[in-house]
């Protein structure tokens, strides 16, 4: 291992025992009941709401995804997709975020979503409470199970080994067990809000220095243009392989 990546992954050991350790400091105000450890006690402020929400939802997508689907497909894919999930997003906090909060309460104080439609609906036999859950643990285990490929193909990219794929996938899946089973809700909205923190900031970061690498955003926009159908936003860009010769999305990515 050469002086860089063990400094990655120095570096990446540090973040790691952060987020574990946020998950001791709060254990004890977690572990005062049901409320606290699976809503922290309905006490977090706004900009951690926030923060820690759009940070699980678009963590791995977001600096992975997304950045692939311009690639591959062009601008258009990639805005298109950006704008929808902004006015989905901002929809979702405007008009479902604050009723759900409060009626909630309201409903029994109920602490999950399968619990809120059962005592919302007065639902004595739980039928939507067991088909709120299995919807849940199905669509959240594809996305969660997401994320933890995201991080080990990120391993495997900067250590150049495919070898420990699925021992990384493993370990991500415990490291994010570990804190939250330790610390709750809580515990993972301040990491979530932390690790918000840390990728706006390296997207501004590359943002910085990538601009600055190319030459400057006129360049950057000479460079685009050259590519076919690439900032067309009702269109797809058709990428060519080393030789030219055109080739699916499909194929770049599965080749």
């Amino acid at each position: 291992m050469d002086a860089i990546n063990g400094q990655i992954l120095i570096l990446m050991a540090v973040y790691l025992l952060f987020s574990i350790g946020i998950g001791v400091w709060y254990a004890k105000k977690s572990n005062i009941g049901s409320a606290e450890y699976f809503l922290g006690g309905r006490s977090l402020g706004p900009w951690v709401t926030a923060m820690s929400a759009e940070a699980s939802d678009m963590s791995g997508w977001l600096l992975m995804g997304l950045p692939g689907v311009a690639y591959f497909t062009g601008a258009g894919e990639a805005v298109w997709t950006a704008i929808g999930l902004a006015i989905g997003t901002w929809l979702n906090w405007r008009i479902v975020a604050g009723r759900l909060r409060s009626y909630s309460q309201v409903a029994d104080n109920s602490i999950t979503l399968p619990s809120f439609f059962s005592n919302r609906f007065h639902d004595r036999r739980h039928i939507l409470q067991i088909a709120a859950a299995v919807v849940l643990l199905v669509f959240f285990s594809i996305y969660v199970g997401s994320q933890f490929v995201t991080f080990a193909k990120l391993f495997s990219y900067v250590f150049g080994t495919g070898s420990f794929y699925a021992l990384m996938v493993v370990l991500g899946a415990l490291f994010v067990l570990v804190y939250t089973l330790i610390g709750g809700f809580l515990a993972e909205s301040m990491t979530d809000f932390y690790q918000g923190l840390l990728m706006f900031a390296a997207l501004v970061l590359v943002l910085a220095v990538g601009t600055f690498k190319a030459g400057g955003i006129g360049q950057i926009a000479e460079n685009l243009r050259a590519i076919p159908s690439f900032a067309d936003f009702f269109g797809v860009a058709v990428p060519v392989d080393a030789s030219g010769v055109a080739v699916s999305a499909a194929q770049m990515v599965f080749s």
